[in-house]
């Protein structure tokens, strides 16, 4: 079987993939939630034109020389406006966020000021328009203020507070089942025996996909037996999986039997073995509504994979309206030779000069197993099929890893 392009893969992983449904919830529980549509302001802020700063509401006026001398009239805090039209000679004393008085045009902070009972000296000359803030300066009733496809910040929840929204509209969030197999994997905190290793793939897994939004669900560790890894499949089914994520089993061995098992529970696969490094024998399908990525058991090569094209996938499920991670622009901190028929993903760490330029330097060990240098590095470097030598210094392409 031809190994299939990784644009291909990606395309073929996205393929016919939808936003999730809309669900109204609380701004408290609207964090990191894409938004299912445009959401418009239901109100002006400020409503009203307000004082920005402690001290006299005044006309610009009768205030526009020093040691003008006005009589106070009365006072402005915050949610008690002022009663009646300012007259010519008068000031109100005023508190930030009082709404300036009809017939006022300025404020004079009060460290410009010097009362004196119920009279004041301008020892400032104030400027029609200074320390007021306008009605709307900050927005207007119908403004749309937040698009949809957009996932929401902290900052987001505090303007949606302010248009009067207590609930917003999102998409629901992605359901991810993830399911190891392995009779060689042992959870963490046991003792190994002879030939065993610790499992490491679903936690960096299911944290990825928490990252994007999506709940996690763990559908523990299959034994190396069709009966068990079919069982595991149909616990994802059970559990309304948007997507079921297999680690593990996904090679040409007599005990790889997720493609298998797979297939017999109904999965039709789009394709099997990717021309890229670490990967290649990735797979992906569908289970009625269900999509199915099986993963390669190497730890390195399932976060790549994961990164390439699981968190895509979640993305467009989640309504994003940007979901590709962005490639950039880097040099090269050291030699590398020609690359084969596979695209590379090299782990690299980054370093950014004075002048701004990032150097990413890959790492002398590639393996797919060493979880130490993934941890240690911040990039894939991307070398292309049938990619030439290049040389320290060279332009390359790089894919920074998450924080």
């Amino acid at each position: 079987m031809a190994l299939m392009p990784v644009a291909d893969a990606l395309a073929a992983v996205l393929a016919g993939a939808e936003p999730l449904s809309e669900e109204t919830v609380d701004l408290d529980q609207a964090y990191h939630r894409v938004l299912a549509r445009d959401v418009a302001a239901l109100r002006t802020q400020p409503p009203q034109a307000m004082s920005a700063m402690d001290g006299y509401a005044v006309r610009a006026a009768d205030a526009a020389h020093v040691h003008a001398r006005l009589k106070v009239v009365g006072e402005v805090a915050a949610g008690r406006p002022f009663g009646r039209m300012l007259q010519p000679g008068e000031a109100a004393r005023i508190f930030t966020g009082g709404v300036i008085p009809n017939g006022a045009d300025a404020v004079v902070i009060q460290e410009d000021t010097v009362a004196d009972g119920d009279q004041v000296t301008i020892t400032e000359a104030a400027v029609k328009g200074r320390h007021i803030r306008p009605a709307g300066v900050d927005f207007h009733e119908g403004a749309v203020l937040l698009q949809a496809g957009r996932r929401l910040s902290d900052r987001d929840l505090s303007l949606a507070a302010s248009m009067n929204h207590p609930q917003l509209p999102v998409r629901r969030r992605p359901r991810v089942a993830l399911l190891a197999t392995g009779d060689e994997l042992v959870m963490p905190g046991n003792n190994p025996g002879p030939g065993q290793i610790v499992y490491s793939n679903g936690y960096a897994l299911r944290a990825l996909a928490r990252a994007e939004g999506a709940e996690a669900i763990d559908l523990g560790i299959a034994a190396d037996t069709l009966a068990a890894t079919t069982a595991g499949i149909r616990r994802g089914r059970e559990a309304d999986a948007d997507i079921l994520v297999t680690t593990g089993g996904a090679s040409v061995g007599d005990h790889d039997l997720v493609k298998e098992s797979l297939e017999a529970e109904g999965v039709t696969m789009a394709f099997w073995k990717i021309a890229m490094r670490p990967g290649k024998p990735m797979m992906h399908g569908r289970l009625g509504a269900m999509r199915v990525i099986g993963l390669p058991g190497n730890p390195v090569s399932s976060y790549v994979c994961s990164l390439l094209f699981l968190v895509p996938l979640l993305r467009r499920l989640s309504g994003l309206s940007s979901i590709h991670i962005p490639r950039e622009a880097a040099l090269l901190g050291r030699d590398l030779a020609a690359n084969d028929l596979r695209e590379d993903y090299l782990r690299a760490r980054l370093e950014t000069r004075a002048d701004g330029s990032v150097i990413a330097t890959p790492v002398t060990h590639q393996d797919s197993s060493l979880l130490g240098y993934l941890s240690a590095t911040q990039a894939l470097v991307i070398r292309p099929p049938f990619a030439p030598a290049a040389t320290a210094g060279s332009a390359c392409e790089i894919l920074r890893l998450p924080e």
